[in-house]
């Protein structure tokens, strides 16, 4: 988030920067209220405006899945973000290909006691068999951008902090965030 947002004026500090260490249950039903939840917690415990993020992978022809569950999207606890990959390539392998899909990020701020506003990002690809690359996490080794030749954990960090869902969210809220900081 600090590389995506430099360019504005700002000093963001993170969690443990506070010396805070919540957990906060994300049991929303939208990546929104995730992002939400997580920025009201962290904005009361701090006092300071606060951003949160949520997202997921939207897997087309599995009707949306693993989506607002993707970190919890294998069945069996302790899962890695390995297990997760196999899980969903098990569940497509009957599937026709391309196997369309997209990331949805959500990224919510919120003032002490202010009201929340929600900014929305999204990257399209598709799933592939195979995994490819060792810059990301989670799904990024099996979703690729046709357009590019590349799965997402195949791009630079830069390539990522202009192309990703998270960054599209950014970018979204930058005027929320001038608004809300008077930038």
């Amino acid at each position: 988030m600090r590389a995506i947002l430099v360019h504005l004026n700002l000093l963001l500090l993170t969690p443990a920067d506070l010396g805070l260490d919540l957990q906060v249950r994300e049991d929303g039903e939208t990546y929104a209220e995730n992002a939400s939840l997580k920025a009201i917690a962290f904005a009361e415990a701090s006092g300071l405006t606060s951003l949160a993020d949520d997202s997921g992978l939207e897997v087309d022809v599995l009707g949306g899945q693993p989506g607002l569950h993707s970190h919890r999207f294998a069945p069996w606890p302790e899962a890695t973000d390995s297990d997760r990959r196999i899980y969903l390539l098990k569940k497509l392998q009957d599937k026709v290909r391309p196997w369309l899909a997209h990331f949805h990020a959500s990224v919510a701020l919120v003032q002490p006691g202010g009201t929340v506003r929600v900014a929305n990002g999204e990257c399209a690809g598709e799933i592939i068999p195979e995994e490819r690359g060792t810059n990301g996490f989670g799904y990024d080794p099996i979703f690729f951008f046709p357009s590019l030749g590349h799965t997402m954990a195949e791009l630079s960090m830069q390539e990522k902090n202009r192309l990703s869902h998270r960054a599209s969210a950014l970018r979204n809220a930058e005027g929320i965030i001038s608004e809300l900081l008077g930038i």
